[in-house]
């Protein structure tokens, strides 16, 4: 019986050719995370946030995923958040409520790399600037070349450090007197002062920077996952403990306001 309903209607060439902002690659249980595999800007805007909050949404129903490893295929890790579309959502919609909807979602994205069951690694290099470093923190371990260099210029912009309740991360990983230093000051920092102030696990030659992350990853895929999920999920219960009172879920409120008193910020 011949079927005689219409042949659907093939998908706008844009989306059939629209590139991923993530390049993903699974090695057995452990899932490699690549930003910028087509040369775009360094920078986390909201294709990037929607891609990698889908990814770890997804993670749910993959037990055999284990480990993630989270690097980039750029000159630097991140530049940190894109800009130029705050500005831009705050000229199209003056009342904040988009540019709100796109903060809300570095909330989600770092909540959910917290809260996944795989243990998370940083592969880190060149710069890595504000909400990349903000990315970066929220994963279990951070590797970085000796190389590297870092900064929180939010300050010296005219904004608040508010992007994806980073703050809160920040001070339980390193500290809350250095990173107020470098938040209030901006100053920029080498691999070395990371690695002191325990922003990194690691340091190591950018071409050694692998064999670093692989020393990592071998005992990890041993260990039993149960045991490792609730390893996991114990140590950021504890490091919760030190953020009682989180309030990571207005960061998207105080941008859209700084922008809002600033608008070519």
């Amino acid at each position: 019986m011949n079927d005689s309903s219409p042949a659907p209607a093939p998908a706008p060439a844009s989306a059939r050719t629209a590139p991923k902002a993530v390049l993903t690659e699974q090695d057995g249980p452990v899932l490699h995370v690549r930003l910028n595999p087509w040369g775009q800007d360094d920078t986390l805007d909201s294709v990037v946030l929607d891609d990698l909050i889908t990814l770890l949404d997804d993670l749910h129903e993959r037990p055999d995923v284990r480990i993630l490893t989270l690097s980039s295929l750029g000159t630097d890790f991140c530049l940190g958040a894109d800009r130029t579309e705050y500005q831009e959502a705050l000229a199209a919609d003056p009342s904040g409520a988009s540019l709100r909807r796109i903060a809300d979602k570095a909330h989600r994205l770092c909540q959910a790399l917290e809260n996944t069951h795989a243990v998370t690694i940083a592969r880190l290099h060149g710069r890595v600037i504000g909400a990349g470093l903000a990315l970066a923190a929220f994963c279990d371990l951070r590797a970085g070349a000796d190389t590297s260099r870092f900064r929180m210029p939010e300050v010296g912009i005219g904004l608040p450090p508010a992007w994806g309740g980073a703050m809160g991360r920040l001070v339980a990983e390193a500290g809350a007197s250095r990173i107020r230093e470098l938040m209030l000051t901006c100053d920029a920092f080498d691999a070395d002062t990371a690695h002191r102030i325990g922003l990194l696990h690691r340091t190591a030659p950018l071409d050694r920077l692998d064999t670093v992350i692989d020393s990592w990853v071998r005992p990890l895929v041993r260990r039993s996952p149960e045991a490792l999920v609730l390893t996991k999920r114990m140590l950021a219960g504890y490091a919760r403990a030190d953020r009682t009172a989180d309030v990571s879920l207005l960061d998207s409120h105080l941008l859209t306001a700084a922008l809002h008193r600033h608008p070519g910020t």
